[in-house]
């Protein structure tokens, strides 16, 4: 894989910020019109952001996207169509190291419908207070994920039609795990979309990037990131007038990942290093 090119970090999308925390209501424009949503939440750091809510109830699928303190721009794309979750992270570079202005990264793994509110349910939030600071009410256990495919950019679509958009500037970074492969290549898609990476699974066995001084050496990077705030569950209340529990809010979770992955040179992870 090679290095990705010196580009502008891509701002953030803009979104609207509705009127109207999170409320069930009528979805603005249509049902199958995409909307969009900013909320301020408080990040594990005690910091507050700015976070970006999208959902497309016809292409059913949902973005969540921030700023990290450290300005880097991660996004969060949930395609319940293909069964796909795509994270992406655009990492401002230390130009004093021999960086890039910035590096992207993608990490592709299979999603599960419980994960998070469904793209309709998404599509009708809105909240009462703009100015108020969401803090997640649940923080779930952090995943630890080995990446050990390549995804082949050119072939992406196949498995995601989010994939080229989202994952644009991380083409030669776009990783999986081997068992969502096996699963996605169980529903119909073609292997053409996976590569082994270089050495195939061995790469595990080498030694962690923040062990490695040879910043032209291969290696086992690690990157984590974290969703401080999303809509997880939807809230169901009763009723005397109404026979059956009925839609009346969300629950809000915070969950981080890590993952690891081969890259060919020590340079492409020197924020991977000693504690």
């Amino acid at each position: 894989m090679r290095p990705p090119g010196r580009r502008a970090v891509p701002a953030a999308r803009p979104a609207l910020l509705l009127p109207l925390l999170l409320l069930l209501g009528a979805p603005r424009g249509g049902d199958s019109a995409p909307a969009e949503l900013r909320v301020r939440v408080r990040l594990p750091d005690g910091q507050v952001t700015e976070e970006s809510l999208q959902a497309d109830s016809g292409r059913d699928s949902i973005g969540v996207e921030l700023r990290s303190p450290d300005g880097t721009l991660v996004s969060f794309t949930a395609d319940f169509q293909k069964d796909v979750k795509i994270f992406r992270a655009l990492i401002l570079g230390e130009l004093e190291k021999g960086q890039s202005q910035f590096q992207a990264l993608c990490f592709v793994t299979r999603l599960h419908h419980n994960e998070i509110i469904p793209s309709e349910a998404m599509a009708k939030l809105r909240q009462k207070n703009p100015r108020a600071v969401r803090q997640a009410e649940e923080v779930r256990a952090p995943e630890h994920l080995h990446m050990d495919i390549a995804v082949n950019f050119s072939q992406g679509a196949l498995l995601s039609p989010h994939l080229r958009n989202v994952c644009a500037e991380a083409a030669d970074a776009i990783y999986t795990r081997r068992e969502d492969v096996q699963f996605w290549l169980g529903q119909g898609v073609d292997s053409s979309v996976f590569e082994a990476l270089p050495k195939g699974s061995e790469h595990m066995e080498l030694p962690r990037c923040r062990q490695v001084g040879d910043r032209g050496r291969p290696c086992t990077c690690r990157y984590s990131l974290s969703l401080a705030w999303y809509p997880c569950m939807l809230k169901y209340c009763h009723s005397r007038e109404r026979p059956a529990p009925y839609k009346c809010g969300i629950r809000s979770c915070q969950k981080s990942y890590s993952f690891d992955f081969y890259v060919p040179q020590r340079q492409l992870c020197l924020w991977d290093e000693d504690p």
